[in-house]
């Protein structure tokens, strides 16, 4: 009667034939488009089973191409947007708030007593703006990066983060590094530009570490911070910087620093240093 008790139980080989699929169910449940060659299921067992787990990894793979080419698309149209709006904010109101502030200076200095004072303020006020006009047409279209370089790009974009955040950065930045695509260079500032924008609002640090090294894993752009860590929620912003690596083959990581703070790290192979 010792096999009428058993019978209910699972056969052992019955589990060990179906380990494949239990292994593909856990990859359907934790794979994410946005991370290039992430999890594939092992093809394993045998029959329909293992054309069932090849199937799944090929379409993983369809997805994945299919999801970088339309990134690349609307980031491409984004930044053209960008483009437009930062040329209009420069030639348009840039240069009005420019006409005005002049208008103010002559105002000024031809103002009685009693008024100097409300016309300095006011004068002020209109220099302000057209800073902070600057400023944003600035972020919409680094054209540092264009005119300079990568390098002096990430300096100037660090140098700015620091003035208005109040929030040191140390810089470790490779001397000598391959040239780099236009799209690449675009996307290592665009990420670069995000990570500090996260830690300007959220974090609270006291400090950011800034490097871009290369080696043979390629260049990595690394931007760690001291500030509050924890749980990592992926908003817009950590989904636009993985979308923005996707398209260029990188490998994007984010997580929470043992001792406080982030960690934000990005890979982009077959990039090395000049030998």
């Amino acid at each position: 009667m010792d096999w009428l008790s058993s019978s209910p139980r699972t056969p052992p080989w019955c589990g060990a034939s179906l380990a494949p699929l239990d292994a593909l169910t856990s990859v359907m449940r934790r794979v994410g488009l946005l991370r290039r060659g992430g999890d594939r299921a092992i093809e394993a067992g045998n029959g329909d089973l293992e054309h069932l787990i090849r199937t799944f990894n090929e379409m993983l793979d369809r997805l994945e191409a299919e999801n970088s080419a339309s990134s690349a698309l609307a980031l491409a149209a984004q930044e053209g947007e960008r483009q437009r709006i930062s040329r209009e904010l420069h030639d348009e109101i840039g240069q009005s708030l420019t006409v005005a502030l002049l208008s103010l200076k002559r105002v000024v200095d031809r103002a009685p007593d009693d008024l100097r004072e409300e016309s300095l303020v006011a004068q002020e006020a209109v220099r302000a703006s057209l800073e902070e006009v600057r400023l944003v047409a600035q972020r919409l279209r680094p054209g540092v990066l264009a005119d300079l370089g990568l390098r002096s790009a990430l300096t100037s974009l660090g140098t700015e983060f620091s003035r208005s955040s109040g929030i040191p950065v140390a810089w470790e930045l490779d001397d000598e590094l391959r040239e780099l695509s236009g799209e690449v260079e675009l996307v290592l500032y665009r990420i670069a530009q995000e990570a500090l924008t996260n830690v300007a609002r959220h974090a609270h640090a006291t400090r950011v570490d800034f490097s871009l090294t290369s080696s043979t894993k390629g260049l990595t752009l690394r931007i760690r911070d001291d500030g509050q860590g924890g749980d990592l929620r992926e908003g817009a912003g950590i989904r636009g910087m993985r979308e923005r690596a996707l398209p260029i083959g990188a490998e994007l990581t984010i997580t929470a620093r043992p001792s406080g703070g982030t960690d934000v790290r990005l890979v982009v192979p077959g990039v090395e240093a000049r030998s």
